[in-house]
Formats: structure tokens, C-alpha cells, sequence
């Protein structure tokens, strides 16, 4: 189960992140973080290097984000503390971890903020891939609201070493949450919620490659 944000260990974290990806790795994040100050909902972002979930956590400073996150990078000896003081949820790639949903939705029944990378790997175009249908089918079993952000920077196609140390220029963007029908959990009714989810995330792809700062 994730930890509490209020445990010094968790705050200590946070604020070493702040600095770390504002100062030495140069984000700017345009406009206003649009998750809810209190209560459970998902986070959806692309993915272009092993820097984005810290990358994203340093602008939810008032909530601390359970990302879910590959199961080869959980089990890295080095950082394995760092995730499981912060409660990443680690997911193997190789097939549907029924597990990892399960601790996913225990975390958002808790009141919790859950990040998922939805494109399933990281992308080194950018062109978004294909969204999985998981985040369809937790936010409608959970009934929980689903935030898109947009993530661009010079890290892209990083992976988690040489995203991490080298200094780069990152631009992240949150949009509103996003509509769809809760109706169903049928094939049809997820992938139509993706292309939704999908959609809301290539719009602020769009405003973020035309240079809008609100």
C-alpha cells in the first residue's frame, strides 16, 4: 500500500525531487496541475524517458503519485527503497498483471493518486503509441476521475540512468479530466474510453508544439 505523503521519509523525497528536476534537469511546467487536492484519481502521461515520474511528481507537490511502473526497473537493488517508500506498483510487461490491478485499485479505494503510462514502454518519436485499455477499466470499476498530462523535453528516449544524470530541458502540461462513458466494460465501450483518454493527451501534445503556456 503506498505511504502517506505527511511521513518525513516521503516529504524528505519530495522536496529533494523539486529541486532536483527544477533546477538541475530545468522543467517547466505550463499552467495549472489539474489533479484533485484531495481524493483518488489516475494520472495518465506519455512516456519518453526513464525521468518522467519524477519529472511529473515535482509538480503534485501536495500529493504523492503511486505510479506503476515495470517490474525490471522495480527490482533495480539501488532505487528498489526509494520505490517502495513512495508505494510504486510494479507490473510485469509480459502479459495482464492481474496483481498490479488489484494494488492499483486498493490504492485509488485508499483516496490515492495513480500514474500510469498508458503507452505501455517508452517512446522515442513523437508520435503517441496505441494506449492500453487498463486505465479505462480502472477509472470505470473505480469510478475515479482520469487526468491527462503531456510530458516533451530533451531526455526523450533516455532510459532511467542516463535520463537521470544527464542535465536536460523538460516542458510537462496538465489538462481537465476527461469524459467518457462509464456505462460499459465491454471490448467496445474501453477502447472507446482510450480513444478518449488517447485524444485528450494528443491535444496537449498539439497546444505544447504550438508554444501555448496556458
Amino acid at each position: 500500500m503506498p505511504r502517506s505523503p505527511n511521513r518525513l521519509s516521503v516529504r524528505v523525497l519530495i522536496a529533494a525531487n523539486y529541486v532536483f528536476t527544477r533546477i538541475y534537469h530545468h522543467l517547466k511546467v505550463s499552467g495549472e496541475c489539474t489533479l484533485p487536492r484531495r481524493g483518488p484519481a489516475i494520472l495518465v502521461c506519455n512516456h519518453i524517458s526513464g525521468l518522467d515520474p519524477l519529472l511529473v511528481q515535482s509538480a503534485v507537490r501536495n500529493r504523492l503519485v503511486t505510479w506503476m511502473m515495470a517490474k525490471e526497473y522495480y527490482d533495480l537493488k539501488a532505487l528498489r527503497w526509494m520505490y517502495r517508500a513512495v508505494g510504486a506498483i510494479p507490473v510485469q510487461r509480459s502479459g495482464r498483471d492481474l496483481a498490479a490491478t488489484r494494488s492499483a485499485l486498493r490504492a485509488l479505494d485508499a483516496g490515492h493518486i495513480l500514474g500510469v503510462f498508458p503507452e505501455g514502454k517508452i517512446e522515442t518519436s513523437r508520435d503517441l503509441l496505441p494506449f492500453q485499455t487498463g486505465v479505462a477499466l480502472m477509472a470505470i470499476k473505480s469510478n475515479v476521475p482520469v487526468v491527462p498530462a503531456y510530458l516533451d523535453g530533451t531526455q526523450r528516449g533516455r532510459e532511467m540512468i542516463a535520463a537521470v544524470s544527464i542535465p536536460t530541458r523538460a516542458t510537462l502540461r496538465f489538462g481537465p479530466a476527461v469524459e467518457f462513458d462509464r456505462t460499459s466494460t465491454t471490448r467496445p465501450a474501453l477502447d472507446a474510453a482510450t480513444e478518449k483518454i488517447r485524444d485528450a493527451v494528443n491535444h496537449l501534445k498539439s497546444l505544447t508544439e504550438h508554444g501555448y503556456n496556458a
